[in-house]
């Protein structure tokens, strides 16, 4: 590939395949999730919908009995989850397949557990929430994290950035009413610590890009994404007390 021919999309992969996590979370919050649903020996499969490489789907498949399935748009990231599954002597019951989060490859009501960390907002929280509620059997369970309003206040220049991103925030109110509407009972919420953002995605993709930095001196395209992420984390800096990610639990009524 020329250095004409780089896309963002190659970008984001290069930057995320060797990162531990492709977006803000920890093993803390994967757990303080799990810890909302009941009966975990119970749950005989879990689908993680857009498990990058599987920094918090290994730890399900550690905590979980049943078969796990890891479900990701890039083939790249799925190719590194597989590997970790083997190196954890996991890949009997927890593997990675290519897939879209909109065209799921599961019969309706298969699943006993649906994770998600850090992808729904890509495709919207209500139309994601709704179109996999099918694929949960009655009393399955739904964790997901989403990013968040959490006040009232919503600043101009965070809230320009986040309609540009992924078409604008809601509040923890207003999504937890959509999941309620859905069909499921709310059985927590809860938001992440910024430590999430700062120490376990933001430090790493930092360190990432010196090494497209180097790869790629003086290329326009790797620095306005370069500079594009350092003011996705100025702005957290500056305005992280107004919104955040927040996971959400459900059970399907």
């Amino acid at each position: 590939m020329t250095d004409q021919q780089l896309t963002i999309l190659d970008l984001i992969i290069e930057t995320h395949v060797g990162l531990k996590r492709q977006g803000p979370g920890s093993p803390e919050a994967t757990n303080k999730a799990l810890s909302f649903i009941n009966d975990l020996k119970s749950i005989s499969k879990t689908a993680d919908l857009g498990c990058g490489t599987g920094g918090q789907t290994m730890l399900l498949a550690q905590r979980l009995a049943g078969e796990v399935i890891g479900v990701d748009l890039i083939a790249e990231f799925i190719e590194v989850f597989n590997e970790n599954a083997r190196k954890l002597g996991l890949q009997d019951r927890l593997k990675g397949v290519v897939g879209d989060i909109e065209s799921l490859p599961f019969a309706q009501e298969e699943l006993d557990l649906i994770w998600s960390e850090g992808v729904i907002d890509n495709i919207g929280f209500e139309k994601g929430i709704a179109y996999w509620y099918g694929f949960l059997k009655k009393d399955g369970y739904i964790a997901l994290t989403c990013p968040s309003w959490l006040s009232d206040r919503k600043p101009a220049e965070i809230e320009e950035f986040w309609v540009d991103a992924v078409g604008g925030l809601d509040t923890i109110g207003h999504n937890s009413s959509v999941m309620k509407k859905t069909g499921f009972d709310l059985i927590g919420t809860f938001t992440l610590p910024e430590e999430c953002w700062t120490c376990n995605y933001f430090a790493p993709r930092t360190e990432a890009e010196k090494a497209l930095v180097m790869k790629y001196p003086g290329v326009r395209i790797v620095e306005d994404f370069i500079n594009a992420n350092k003011y996705e984390v100025e702005l957290y800096a500056k305005y992280s007390q107004y919104y955040g990610y927040v996971f959400y639990i459900g059970k399907k009524i």
